[in-house]
């Protein structure tokens, strides 16, 4: 792994091997066994899983530039919020999680909803000391990368953690205008948060917010016009005029918001494979990194040769960018075959140099 390369794109001075990240892919313990000779599985003690993750993202490994992490999830809302479980993703099934009752039995009740009443306001001192010592452990576990702490319930994620999908849309539904009124009031107590992270001493940041589905836009998208991106605008000012990168995650489609997110100010786009890198790589990609965006289902499902040409297409898109970094764009999980995610890895290191 190599810090001054990863650090080098996100500046947008091209380094001479275009640097990677992936997602998930350290909890794959054959994949790490196979790549690391650690023996290692689910039931490994700690040290053992750290060890293996450590030589894998090492230059003798996978050669990890940049590690993508977040601080704030659910933390605020403690209780007060909807869980609605989990399927099993992770090595033996560890991740399933029961659904819970929804936190609230109407989407008129949910519409009056005040974050800040509910919830209260957080104590900032605290939390830039937390925003720094997160940065601190990542760079600790990470040496020889690119770290960040960051947020991950910006808006829309943080909605869908307080309501569920099913309230969330009943509510957005029920009246439109009350919804944004809501989400602006949710922007104006997740402010808070923001001008914490805006005075730690944390060189970059990771803005996280699942805006859309795989389809694209759940609402109309001049409702996030609206609502979603001037709240953006007003939590990335004192990110950036603190001299922070920052970088911007999406998980879905959102082709359409391009040019959106890109006006509020972000450094750096993280994309899945559904949003059009092409795009961002034609108009912004001398002026924004980006990390993306090879299928993970080719990786799942495909032969060699589709393996092959899906990294030939990110490099033919990236290549000639300089903040370009390769990743899988929706996580290499542990049902990948290993030979696949070998070859994924063999392919990239054949075409990374420039």
């Amino acid at each position: 792994m190599s810090y001054a390369d990863g650090w080098a794109a996100l500046n947008l001075e091209m380094p001479d091997r275009v640097p990677r990240s992936e997602y998930s892919a350290d909890g794959h313990w054959p994949l790490l066994t196979a790549v690391t000779g650690i023996e290692v599985d689910v039931d490994s003690p700690e040290a053992v899983k750290k060890k293996a993750q450590a030589h894998f993202f090492g230059q003798d490994g996978w050669n990890y530039d940049f590690f993508w992490s977040t601080l704030i999830h659910n933390q605020p809302f403690g209780d007060l919020r909807t869980d609605m479980g989990h399927s099993v993703y992770a090595a033996g099934g560890v991740d399933w999680r029961d659904a819970k009752p929804p936190l609230f039995k109407t989407p008129e009740d949910a519409l009056k909803l005040d974050p800040a009443e509910l919830y209260g306001l957080p104590d900032k001192a605290k939390l830039v000391r937390l925003f720094e010592s997160h940065y601190q452990a990542n760079v600790a576990a990470h040496p020889d990368g690119v770290n960040m702490t960051g947020i991950y319930v910006t808006m829309i994620s943080g909605l869908i953690e307080i309501f569920g999908w099913e309230m969330l849309l009943l509510a957005a539904g029920t009246d439109r205008r009350a919804f944004g009124e809501l989400a602006n009031r949710y922007g104006a107590w997740m402010q808070h948060y923001f001008d914490a992270l805006a005075e730690a001493d944390v060189p970059a940041v990771m803005v996280h917010d699942d805006i859309v589905w795989t389809s694209g836009p759940f609402i109309q998208p001049e409702w996030y016009r609206a609502f979603v991106f001037p709240n953006y605008k007003r939590y990335l000012a004192p990110l950036i005029e603190s001299g922070k990168k920052v970088i911007y995650t999406s998980d879905g489609n959102y082709n359409q918001f391009i040019d959106d997110i890109a006006a509020c100010g972000i450094h750096c786009f993280v994309m899945e494979p559904t949003t059009d890198m092409a795009y961002i790589a034609e108009r912004y990609g001398k002026t924004h990194a980006f990390v993306g965006n090879a299928d993970t289902r080719i990786l799942l499902l495909g032969t060699q040769d589709e393996i092959r040409a899906e990294v030939e297409r990110c490099m033919a898109i990236g290549k000639d960018c300089p903040g370009f970094f390769m990743a899988v764009g929706n996580h290499i999980p542990s049902n990948t075959p290993i030979e696949n995610a070998l070859f994924y890895n063999e392919v990239y290191k054949k075409l990374s140099r420039r």
